[in-house]
């Protein structure tokens, strides 16, 4: 297969072009960057902002293009109606964000998601993320009438995350004393492996499927206890874990509460219990949690693990924290 990548190759496009020259295709990948990881296979790279950019690839034609950086429904459109007569298949990475927040626990694939009116602005903020993506999809579905994959992923984690959202809890959780967690213990987390996204996508970008896939993991429920204890098992630590309430945790953090505490949704239910029965249905695989963990434990190691992080509680917010719950109560 020749398969167009619209996008960088840092995190879900380096797992998707990995994964792809493992399987033997022609890979081509399309993104403003100039430099390309040492350690990536050798594939053609075309340099270009796809943002009234898209000449360099007139004249060319592939068998599947998948866009990991579909943001704004302008931008797509273009890229979409201009590689319609050139490519088989059209995938576009969205979001669960696609779901209006109030979507309830258990929510799937035939979930309303948001509608038109569309806002009416290409900023990208925590309101206007998820309607701009379905737009996206608009256009996409638009162009490549019965040929086009939507993808609607959960929190993507992994070696190579640029967010460092999962990341901070590994982390975390791995380098020993006292941790403050939020409540409660049982709360719902879903995150999917980068690299099982991918294998899914491709998979289906083979078999030139038409469809929306909700693409969550693991297979099995996870709870915020489970996972956290998944690190402390895998990685061997002696990590004691302190749960913090929420009111508390909102109390003390204000505004900084989304970026000190990453993935800790419990405002959405829809978000965290999503139903990819359907995805699961049609092949999508889950790595062990361990794996991942391991995995990406084993990569924040490697490229040195420095303070502050992009999320999280730093060392010292975190001890302020802790203090000031024990001295409020004995």
């Amino acid at each position: 297969m020749k398969l167009l990548l619209i996008g960088g190759t840092s995190f879900v496009g380096r797992a998707a072009v990995e994964d792809a020259v493992d399987r033997g295709h022609d890979v081509t990948v399309f993104h403003r960057g100039e430099a390309e990881p040492a350690e990536l296979a050798d594939i053609e790279h075309i340099h270009g902002d796809r943002d009234g950019g898209l000449d360099a690839l007139r004249g060319r034609a592939w068998d599947a293009v998948l866009d990991t950086c579909g943001f704004v429904p302008r931008v797509v459109r273009d890229s979409a109606r201009s590689l319609a007569d050139a490519v088989g298949t059209y995938g576009f990475v969205s979001s669960l964000s696609a779901l209006p927040d109030d979507a309830m626990a258990g929510a799937n694939d035939d979930t309303p998601v948001h509608r038109p009116p569309f806002p009416r602005t290409e900023e990208i903020t925590n309101e206007s993320y998820g309607p701009l993506k379905v737009a996206c999809e608009l256009e996409v579905r638009t162009a490549f009438t019965g040929r086009s994959l939507v993808i609607r992923p959960g929190y993507i984690v992994g070696p190579h995350d640029p967010t460092d959202r999962f990341t901070y809890w590994v982390r975390r959780a791995s380098n020993g004393g006292e941790m403050a967690a939020p409540e409660p213990k049982d709360g719902a987390l879903q995150v999917v492996d980068a690299r099982d996204l991918a294998s899914f996508m491709l998979d289906h970008l083979e078999a030139g499927t038409d469809g929306t896939f909700g693409v969550v993991g693991p297979r099995e429920p996870l709870t915020w206890s489970a996972f956290l204890g998944a690190v402390l098992r895998t990685t061997g630590c002696d990590t004691t874990v302190t749960w913090l309430p929420g009111d508390f945790l909102r109390s003390e953090l204000g505004d900084a509460l989304e970026t000190s505490l990453p993935l800790w949704d419990v405002a959405y239910p829809g978000l965290h219990s999503y139903d990819a029965s359907r995805a699961i249905a049609a092949g999508l695989r889950h790595r062990l949690l361990a794996e991942t963990i391991e995995d990406l434990l084993a990569w924040d190691r490697a490229r040195g693990q420095t303070w502050p992080m992009k999320a999280g509680l730093t060392p010292e917010r975190e001890s302020r924290l802790l203090r000031t719950w024990q001295e409020a109560n004995g």
